[in-house]
């Protein structure tokens, strides 16, 4: 009889092999679900709200989010996977993947009454030589377009359909090129991702400049401008009200007719000051003028602007006031005497398009803009929201080769190159602890076997393949997804992340130790305890 049961008659236990089939359990459902998902030629899976919303993806992140996992072990699994995505942008099928391989293949030594605290000392000693394999096979890259568009092409045909990611893989490349400064850290949130329920979504395009979810406010306002003067600010153009309640007494209608001109004059001024800008750089030239304003602008103001042919937008998102001085130039003014010509910005091309009832503002054409914005076009909500997340994912992967400055080999080469290496390296491990090498060295083939068997081919006849033609090159080899023989990735320019591969060798090593090393659960929280 269990301790626990002494001091908690109510509590649910499971004991030492009881516990560990539980988490056996757990992890190959959830390796089951994920696992055809893996991979350019992994299936979808389709995902039903309550309500009845759709949603369809292969992403191994999105499905974890979205999956209502009541098993804690399942759970804990989830979250360490999903963890990965938040850290590295990329590789949570894998992880998921790897950590139920290594309890599988762990249990077939626990059942053979090997004691899973010799594994967990053999996975430690395998996690170190992964480790060094990963620093022996990982590629110097330089920051060029080519190898760039080959991490990006990597990431996305995972996600979407070949001919799709050849598409975005131009545009996450150029979107993350242009937002990078020399010395300094990308930061991503300088790409805006705009969706429009337009077109088709080989419609999607990158824009050097802004598109904003908004349109200018007047009938009069022009709706395109060649050659603009773009004017960011942050200064209240409506009437307000007076922070104090206070009341004011006239005797006559035209003592309360000055009282107004004179609240009116207030607000009329700085509108003056800013029309008086436009004229001092636009007289006597073609050139445009746009003022974005991230306050109000009362009808009056609309008016006085729109007469001058000033194309003015109002409630202008915070973030996009960052974004515009990036993208356009200049500097956002907070008050009327900052009104000078060297704070404007200016744009090539700004134009309003209508769709529906949405209007949205372009401003394209900026010289060298630091913020972009990437438009996601899509005919229905589930095809954006998928573009959305493959996007997200290709430009955290290129982020994360120009930060590492280094890359792997993909299609599965570097688990073959660790899995012959640990093979040789058993031999030198004294003890048990060697059938632990063993175990890892079986279980990081699960990836090459997976991108085999959801190709079609057969896992077995692939990875004897694989071995051959890794012994006799003795270069990386990776799965030929087309013939099911072996290519190199590199030459076919299949390349993935360094510091995702070595997250996943971590972060998978690490729970697969811990769950083997659980030998009782025990269901004795606070809440099971009532009633």
């Amino acid at each position: 009889m269990s301790a626990i049961s002494v001091l908690n008659p109510k509590a649910e236990i499971a004991r030492a092999s009881h516990s560990l089939a539980i988490n056996m359990s757990a992890a190959r459902g959830l390796q089951e679900i994920l696992k055809s998902n893996l991979g350019p030629k992994g299936t979808m899976k389709m995902l039903v709200s309550g309500a009845g919303d759709i949603k369809i993806t292969k992403d191994g992140n999105v499905l974890l989010h979205e999956m209502q996992i009541q098993h804690p072990t399942a759970s804990l699994i989830a979250r360490t996977a999903t963890a990965q995505d938040d850290v590295t942008g990329d590789g949570t099928t894998s992880s998921v993947l790897i950590i139920a391989e290594l309890l599988k293949q762990a249990d077939n030594y626990i059942a053979e009454g090997l004691h899973p605290r010799i594994i967990v000392e053999g996975f430690d000693l395998a996690k170190q030589k992964a480790l060094e394999v990963l620093e022996k096979v990982k590629v110097p890259c330089k920051a060029d377009r080519e190898v760039l568009t080959q991490v990006a092409k990597s990431s996305l045909q995972t996600k979407l359909t070949p001919e799709l990611a050849d598409h975005l893989t131009n545009v996450v490349v150029d979107a993350v090129l242009a937002i990078q400064e020399e010395g300094k850290p990308i930061d991503l949130f300088m790409v805006e991702i705009m969706e429009m329920l337009h077109k088709t979504e080989s419609d999607t395009k990158l824009v050097k400049g802004l598109v904003l979810d908004h349109g200018s406010r007047h009938p009069d306002m022009p709706k395109g401008v060649k050659d603009a003067f773009i004017l960011t600010a942050n200064i209240s153009l409506e009437y307000e009200k007076t922070e104090v309640n206070s009341g004011f007494f006239y005797k006559s209608a035209e003592e309360r007719e000055k009282l107004v001109a004179a609240e009116r004059a207030f607000t009329d001024e700085k509108v003056k000051k800013i029309i008086e800008l436009k004229r001092k750089v636009c007289d006597g030239n073609q050139k445009g003028f746009v003022l974005i304003n991230q306050k109000g602008i009362d009808p009056v103001s609309l008016d006085m602007l729109a007469v001058e042919g000033i194309m003015g937008l109002r409630r202008a998102k915070r973030r996009n006031m960052e974004r515009l001085a990036l993208a356009c130039g200049g500097v956002a003014v907070n008050s009327v005497e900052d009104l000078l010509p060297e704070n404007l910005g200016h744009a090539q091309d700004v134009y309003e398009h209508v769709l529906g009832e949405e209007k949205y503002t372009f401003i394209e054409g900026c010289k060298n803009p630091k913020s972009v914005t990437i438009l996601i076009k899509a005919p229905n909500k589930h095809s954006m929201i998928q573009i959305k997340d493959a996007i997200k994912d290709g430009l955290r992967a290129v982020v994360n080769a120009i930060e590492d400055k280094f890359l792997v080999p993909g299609a599965g080469a570097f688990e073959v190159a660790v899995s012959d290496a640990l093979h040789a390296y058993k031999d030198s491990v004294k003890g048990k602890a060697r059938l632990g090498v063993a175990a890892f060295a079986e279980a990081m083939l699960v990836i090459p076997k997976t991108l085999a068997q959801n190709a079609g081919h057969d896992q077995q006849s692939v990875l004897v393949e694989l071995h051959d033609a890794h012994v006799a090159t003795k270069k990386l080899v990776g799965v030929d997804l087309k013939t099911g023989g072996a290519l190199c990735p590199i030459e076919h320019g299949i390349l993935d992340n360094y510091r995702v591969k070595r997250q996943i060798v971590h972060s998978a090593t690490i729970i697969a130790s811990n769950l083997l090393l659980v030998d009782e659960i025990m269901r004795a929280g606070l809440s099971s305890l009532k009633g």
